[in-house]
């Protein structure tokens, strides 16, 4: 199953012509879910010809500008293609307000339902038979989340030698091994799903982190993520302007990084004071602590992929 990350904006504060303000898409064969809404986020999604359409779910960090003023104009977007299903947006408190607020100033049309969840508590947010996304409170100027998709753990591999051993023949019996039922065997034995199955198999983890002062415990929300996007503001050597403004520096996002054991972490939320040359030496000071670290950039794409 194709689970892959689209990089829509990696800019923070302002907008620049090269460079989008924070947004991450995350598809799942066919669901989307949004990470942050900056401007640019329509463009983005255009660009990389996305069916916003299809977005199941908006999960945002914070009501800071910039990582919300893409919202209204999605949710108006949204009205002008059939869409069934209903939008969540989840976020922190003040989610609410700005959704409703938005909607009675620019007088928007919507024939579609919205469903805001503001988080009062961290945790799991959203939830299917297959994932769960989950919340945890960061350190900035305003109330923040940090955000994992998590996939539950897969059936383990089929063992057609086993079965056969089994003497369950091959066909309907051995679907309904797989799906977790028990048979009975053509020598009238019970067999059990585990007698032909291998151990259960990892799922697959994304975490987005951003904005927030440096955490330790950030490490222990997004351990062992596949891929981890997470701010990395300013160069190393500006902890104190950082931590003064509840941001980090690159190295402090790859100690998380690193700390947590990912497989790979892409920075994200650039001050503007860096153009796109000038960001190697973030890439740089970075990777002296996690080397598996890379540089988010606009419509960058990502595959998750299993371990097995």
């Amino acid at each position: 199953m194709n689970l892959e990350a689209f990089i829509l904006g990696c800019g923070g504060m302002m907008p620049l012509p090269y460079r989008h303000l924070t947004s991450v898409l995350l598809r799942r064969e066919g669901d989307l879910f949004l990470f942050d809404c900056g401007e640019g986020t329509q463009v983005a999604l255009r660009r990389l010809n996305l069916r916003w359409k299809r977005i199941n779910a908006i999960f945002i960090s914070h009501t800071h500008a910039d990582h919300i003023t893409g919202l209204p104009g999605l949710l108006m977007l949204s009205s002008q293609v059939d869409r069934d299903e209903p939008l969540y947006i989840i976020g922190p408190p003040k989610v609410a307000e700005y959704v409703e607020t938005s909607r009675k100033v620019l007088d928007m049309y919507i024939n579609y339902d919205i469903i805001v969840k503001e988080i009062k508590e961290p945790g799991v947010v959203y939830s299917t038979e297959e994932f769960q996304v989950r919340s945890f409170w960061l350190d900035h100027t305003k109330p923040c989340m940090g955000y994992t998709f998590e996939e539950f753990e897969r059936p383990g591999e089929f063992n057609p030698e086993a079965a056969r051993a089994l003497n369950v023949p091959c066909g309907p019996l051995w679907s309904k091994l797989q799906g977790g039922i028990e048979v009975v065997s053509a020598d009238g034995k019970t067999i059990r799903p585990q007698d032909v199955m291998g151990p259960k198999r990892k799922g697959r983890k994304f975490s987005f982190v951003t904005d927030t002062k440096y955490l330790p415990s950030i490490a222990q929300e997004v351990k062992h993520s596949d891929f981890f996007v997470c701010e990395g503001m300013f160069e190393k050597g500006m902890e104190k302007d950082a931590a003064e403004k509840k941001h980090m520096t690159c190295t402090q996002a790859a100690q998380i990084a690193k700390d947590a054991e990912v497989k790979k972490m892409a920075l994200i939320h650039y001050s503007p004071r860096y153009t796109d040359n000038e960001l190697k030496v973030l890439l740089d000071h970075a990777r002296e602590v996690f080397p598996e670290t890379i540089l988010s950039k606009d419509r960058m794409n990502i595959q998750l992929e299993y371990e097995d």
